[in-house]
């Protein structure tokens, strides 16, 4: 995959990283209908020509500010914090502090050893070493082992062979994405949970009138 990636356009393997499905006919036949959807990447690439003749790194943030941001990572932060009556803050959007990082010469934003390179120093200043070079880490939820306990395991398997999964997928293909993660043949939770997630998202707004307590 990061060999692949790698020989790849910049437009081409920015969204592979996040591929869900990286062979679409692995995706279709998780499909009953096939919908001939273009490839992910296809939507990026606009994106990409506006900003051709800048640097890669330069064009990689441009596109994630007009898209990822904008759209999926701001966006799911803000309604999730709203949803639950919090007031969420992102100090290094503030609109000063932008105008800044946008400033900054990309031999300052990174290199072949480090990352964040203005950011790093500017938080030596402040911050322990240990902090300021500390590696990047996300929010991980421990899908991968919860959909392994019989608990969890049970409640995809429930929804995966209801009517609303009969209705979209194929019910062998997926039953065996959760059977063979469960058996720990294969890592299949980012596959499992996308399919989970459409099926509770179609049930709450287009069959339930109310959604079940413990379950949205």
């Amino acid at each position: 995959h990061f060999l692949v990636r790698g020989a790849e356009e910049p437009w081409q393997r920015y969204m592979r990283a996040n591929y869900v499905f990286l062979d679409p006919a692995e995706r279709d036949r998780c499909l009953k209908k096939n919908y001939h959807s273009p490839r992910p990447e296809q939507f990026f690439k606009p994106y990409f020509d506006k900003v051709q003749g800048l640097d890669e790194p330069t064009q990689l943030q441009w596109v994630d500010m007009h898209t990822w941001m904008l759209y999926d990572i701001l966006l799911k932060a803000d309604r999730m914090s709203m949803a639950n009556s919090l007031e969420l803050r992102v100090p290094f959007l503030d609109r000063n502090m932008l105008d800044v990082a946008l400033s900054i010469p990309q031999k300052y934003r990174s290199g072949k050893e480090s990352t964040k390179i203005a950011l790093r120093g500017a938080a030596m200043k402040q911050l322990p070493e240990s902090v300021a070079h500390r590696k990047k880490l996300g929010f991980p939820v421990p899908l991968n082992d919860w959909l392994r306990e019989d608990k969890y395991y049970n409640m995809v398997k429930e929804k995966f062979t209801g009517p609303v999964a009969e209705k979209f997928f194929n019910v062998d293909e997926i039953m065996r994405l959760l059977d063979d993660h469960k058996a720990g043949k294969a890592k299949n939770m980012t596959k499992i949970w996308s399919f989970y997630s459409f099926i509770l998202w179609y049930e709450l707004y287009f069959v339930n009138t109310q959604a079940p307590a413990g379950i949205y």
